[in-house]
């Protein structure tokens, strides 16, 4: 245990977050998506868990550390509903109210089809299955920079 890190955040994750840098993507899925084929085609090249958590839950802990892009509209994209893109189930509300609070503003998420969510995954730097069982749990996260102290 570590003082001042939230506890859902083990070491593989703490890890690959401190690994990753600016503009790159972690993606965070559920329990239905293709995880492992998909990490492999990673950069990082294996899966990582943060299993019994949802995806809200997993979002809040990874965002409590890891900055957002400043400098892209999105940083944070959505998997989009099959037939429905516009729609938004309740593990994206959770999922976008994670992000406003992290952000400290309403910050909309983006979304990208099914597909090619799959494909952009694939391009990833890591990917981090969680413990969500409603469909559609699946997320983009492009990491930001931490600017330098003020001297």
């Amino acid at each position: 245990m570590l003082k001042g890190v939230d506890h859902v955040l083990n070491a593989d994750v703490l890890y690959a977050l401190r690994s990753m840098g600016h503009g790159d993507d972690l993606v965070i899925c559920d329990t239905n998506f293709p995880a492992d084929s998909v990490a492999r085609q990673s950069v990082y090249g294996r899966l990582l868990r943060m299993e019994n958590l949802t995806a809200a839950r997993a979002v809040r802990g990874i965002l409590s550390l890891l900055p957002l892009d400043t400098f892209v509209e999105e940083p944070v994209r959505r998997m989009e509903i099959v037939g429905q893109p516009d729609e938004l189930p309740d593990v994206q509300t959770e999922v976008q109210a994670e992000v406003d609070a992290a952000a400290g503003r309403a910050w909309p998420m983006g979304s990208i089809e099914r597909f090619a969510f799959y494909e952009a995954a694939k391009q990833a730097y890591c990917v981090v299955q969680t413990g969500e069982r409603r469909f559609y749990g699946c997320f983009m996260i492009k990491k930001g920079v931490i600017p330098p102290d003020a001297e």
